[in-house]
């Protein structure tokens, strides 16, 4: 009996730790961290565009030098003005995570100086949200990883039933 409880515990810790496998982390900006685009002020659209975003994922703003980010309401990002960010929206020490909880789109922008207007801007938005009928990859992994949870949740409880 003793055996039995203990592969229900091993059980339940795996599928624990499966249903935490599907979120990703991701650097913004890649290569570029998050600074100010040289040459091509859509570095970041370009690369959140080859991303596909989910809710648990988190994102993670690294730099050095003189960089701050604030998740911006739309039209703050679309006209970088920073007159309406509240200072406590304003991150000013690298790094900084979010992690994605919302289906909506989240915008993220410098409120240093001119950096927003020279391309220090970035929107997240979750693939899943946006293409429901066409699965990604990770949305696939998602699933799978879903399945396995429940198998072994099922078999968890078989067990315990059995017992």
């Amino acid at each position: 009996m003793a055996a039995r409880v203990e592969l229900i515990g091993c059980l339940i810790v795996a599928a624990v730790l499966l249903q935490g496998a599907a979120a990703a982390t991701y650097n913004v900006g890649g290569s570029i961290s998050w600074s100010i685009p040289t040459g091509d002020e859509s570095a970041y659209t370009t690369w959140a565009s080859g991303k596909d975003f989910e809710l648990g994922d988190t994102i993670v703003f690294n730099w050095t030098g003189t960089h701050t980010v604030a998740n911006v309401s739309k039209n703050v990002y679309d006209n970088c003005t920073t007159a309406n960010v509240l200072a406590s929206d304003i991150q000013a020490t690298s790094p900084v995570t979010y992690t994605l909880n919302s289906t909506e789109p989240q915008y993220f922008i410098c409120t240093i100086g001119q950096h927003c207007l020279l391309g220090q801007k970035v929107t997240i938005s979750i693939s899943s949200a946006t293409s429901p009928t066409s699965p990604t990859n990770s949305s696939a992994t998602s699933l799978t990883v879903g399945a396995v949870t429940t198998m072994l949740l099922v078999m968890a409880i078989s067990f315990f039933t059995s017992i």
